[in-house]
């Protein structure tokens, strides 16, 4: 696997085309799943972990790589299936998520696919692992699981869900203003949703881009100003059937809604997305999750909304 990632930072010309590249893995089980290569910094077999007292039952220990140490989760058990062996030759894919730094232990990695968002479809409803699932795409005839990292992250390592007190401007509150949310993951739909609530901000929440893009211009047919309706968008980049960056792109060439605030709030990191939000048009990339930066964000925007 030393040569599955070489070339990653070549790959960022998809993003805004609503393409993106899918590694694919395998569990305790056959079934195979997918995570975006943008959020992989490299695929190495499971090195020796140094176990942690008291920490969750996910958490196989750390690993120290590279002059950094890092916790690895047991990514089955996080989604409920039965725990990996590290004796049958466990892989670990370290990723970026969320401003940290981990890494996922898993089966067996088997490759790189690339395809287009509009193949990647919102998640059977159902009870098990489904819940897990941000996302399904079929490949060669088999059903492939992406998984709602966000949530495993949540339930996991955790971490703050509101702003700190101090940070809210009351002066903001109260002025019936609406938010457009645009997620894939419930969880960070969720958190941005109660961030939005610590200023008595309503939200409207959708799953992902094509769904907002339908709602935005189902009420300009309606007649709507979309200005006057949303105070602002905040839409996550990785999303089924349309992704953030195309969205954006979209919403940006429209002369009834370039004006409109939008920005890009995504646990995707690295030094593309500042370039990819120059050129899509986005006001503004914000990564996943510090809510007091979201707070600080939102407030800034209602604050220039206000004085309109």
């Amino acid at each position: 696997m030393a040569g599955v990632l070489e070339g990653v930072d070549q790959r960022t010309k998809l993003a805004g085309h609503n393409r993106f590249e899918l590694l694919l893995f395998k569990l305790a089980s056959r079934q195979r799943f997918g995570i975006n290569v943008f959020k992989v910094q490299e695929v190495i077999q499971c090195p020796p972990l140094t176990q942690i007292p008291n920490s969750h039952s996910v958490i196989c220990g750390v690993a120290h790589l590279r002059g950094k140490t890092i916790p690895v989760l047991d990514l089955s058990m996080a989604i409920g299936m039965r725990p990996l062996s590290r004796e049958e030759g466990a892989y670990v894919i370290v990723t970026e998520y969320n401003r940290s730094i981990q890494g996922f232990m898993v089966g067996s990695v088997d490759r790189i696919i690339n395809i287009g968002w509009e193949q990647v479809k919102a998640p059977p409803t159902g009870a098990g692992r489904e819940s897990y699932l941000t996302a399904v795409t079929n490949v060669e005839g088999e059903l492939i699981e992406v998984i709602d990292v966000e949530k495993v992250m949540k339930e996991v390592i955790g971490g703050r869900e509101e702003a700190a007190a101090e940070t809210i401007d009351a002066s903001v509150s109260g002025k019936n203003d609406h938010i457009l949310v645009v997620d894939d993951s419930s969880v960070a739909r969720n958190q941005v949703k109660r961030v939005c609530e610590q200023i008595a901000i309503e939200c409207t929440t959708l799953k992902d881009g094509l769904e907002a893009w339908e709602h935005l211009t189902q009420l300009l047919a309606e007649g709507v100003n979309i200005q006057d309706r949303y105070a602002m968008i905040i839409s996550d980049v990785e999303m089924p059937r349309m992704d953030g960056y195309t969205l954006a792109t979209k919403i940006k060439s429209d002369p009834a809604m370039r004006d409109i605030y939008l920005i890009l709030h995504t646990s995707l990191s690295g030094v593309f997305n500042t370039a990819m939000v120059q050129k899509v048009g986005a006001n503004e990339f914000l990564a996943k999750f510090d809510p007091d930066s979201l707070l600080a964000a939102i407030q800034k925007q209602l604050r220039t909304h206000h004085s309109v």
